[in-house]
């Protein structure tokens, strides 16, 4: 008899989708001895045959020895690895086609798409903060020093903020040090005086402390001063600057970081509602339900995480000399993803040229629009949680 990895060989090369499930099945799983026993463990229902009709438990005996346990673990992961290499062909060579059969029905052959996102999702962003962990996201070059002009602009600021309040001790301090010719100064010494630096601000006017902020909302008409909303945002900064006073790039990058980490969830977000867009597309077509746009959505994500995955690889190798032109290809590969939405699109909805393309126009204008406003709220989100 052969061995159990050559077998898996001999057959992978040779069988496809289900027959590899049903052929793996026989093989391994059915020789697990069967139960006297007609009721069902899982459900209690009595079971004619082999499965349960009702919950397709297996009735065999509950106790499995060592050899079946690998066994079975042999069967799961090459089932999974059939069906998630043959429906990734189809995908990538064939738009539209895998949300077409699913829709249809044609499902056992095929990874569930919910599935395949999970997996591809995980992935990609294991790869892509792998890529990224470790590395400054903003960097604002603290240690450069100040140029002749940039003195000169610290200076005037300093005088202004003088003129205005003799009294301004740390200003005076400040034209100390600017006037200093013999001594070299960086933007890391002038931080601390960037008095009108907001990390973020959601009216015109900037302030230097939360004193000074509730000094002067406490005395303008009711009708000039902030709403709830600025309120929270303005305190927030406010906070933000105290906390990172004299490392605005430590602040940015916590910032960036929590946004980075949410970004999964932004996206998670974001199919709905890209799937809720094709549904007003289409409305005019009862054929589609809510769910078979969702689907197609599904589909079309995994294929951008699949695309990207490329994209950062390819990126990867462009420092390399000699290959330069790889800038050109990833160019190609990022416009294609158009092009395979637009053909997933005309396939999938079987409309003509002229109105897939219109609608392909309106589709990504609108999640553009969607995009940027998630990003907003999920920036929002990352500023209050730091």
């Amino acid at each position: 008899m052969p061995k159990i990895p050559d077998l898996l060989i001999n057959v992978k090369e040779k069988a496809d989708g289900i027959f590899l499930y049903l052929f793996l099945r026989k093989i391994f799983v059915s020789h697990i001895p069967q139960r006297k026993e007609k009721d069902c463990l899982n459900c209690g229902t009595l079971v004619q045959g082999r499965y349960c009709h009702v919950c397709g438990q297996e009735n065999t005996v509950p106790h499995e020895t060592f050899g079946h346990m690998v066994k079975h673990f042999l069967y799961d992961i090459t089932h999974f690895d059939s069906k998630f290499f043959d429906s990734m062909k189809l995908l990538l060579l064939k738009p539209g086609f895998l949300p077409s059969e699913y829709i249809k029905g044609r499902r056992a052959s095929y990874l569930n798409p919910v599935k395949k996102y999970v997996f591809t999702s995980a992935v990609f962003f294991l790869i892509f903060f792998g890529l990224t962990g470790g590395k400054k996201t903003v960097n604002f070059d603290l240690d450069k020093p100040l140029t002749k002009e940039e003195r000169l602009a610290y200076i005037r600021k300093g005088e202004q903020k003088i003129a205005a309040d003799p009294a301004n001790t740390k200003w005076a301090e400040a034209l100390l040090l600017l006037k200093d010719t013999a001594r070299v100064l960086v933007e890391k010494d002038m931080a601390m005086y960037w008095d009108d630096f907001n990390y973020i601000n959601a009216g015109s006017r900037s302030y230097t402390s939360q004193e000074e902020y509730d000094s002067i909302q406490r005395n303008l008409p009711a009708g000039e001063k902030d709403n709830w909303f600025q309120r929270l945002i303005q305190e927030k900064n406010l906070a933000l600057r105290k906390k990172y006073r004299n490392e605005p790039e430590k602040g940015f990058t916590a910032i960036s970081d929590s946004f980075l980490h949410r970004l999964p969830y932004l996206l998670f977000v974001s199919l709905p509602l890209f799937a809720l867009i094709l549904k007003l597309l289409y409305s005019r077509n009862k054929k589609y339900y809510y769910a078979d746009h969702a689907i197609f959505s599904i589909y079309h994500y995994i294929f951008t995480f699949i695309l990207f995955l490329v994209l950062f690889g390819l990126d990867k190798l462009t420092g390399i000399p000699g290959l330069g032109f790889l800038d050109f290809v990833m160019a190609i590969l990022f416009l294609s993803g158009g092009v395979y939405l637009y053909i997933s699109m005309k396939k999938f909805y079987r409309q003509g040229h002229g109105k897939t393309f219109l609608k392909f126009l309106l589709l990504n204008l609108s999640g553009v629009i969607i995009l940027l406003l998630l990003f907003a709220v999920f920036i929002l989100l990352s500023v209050f949680e730091i």
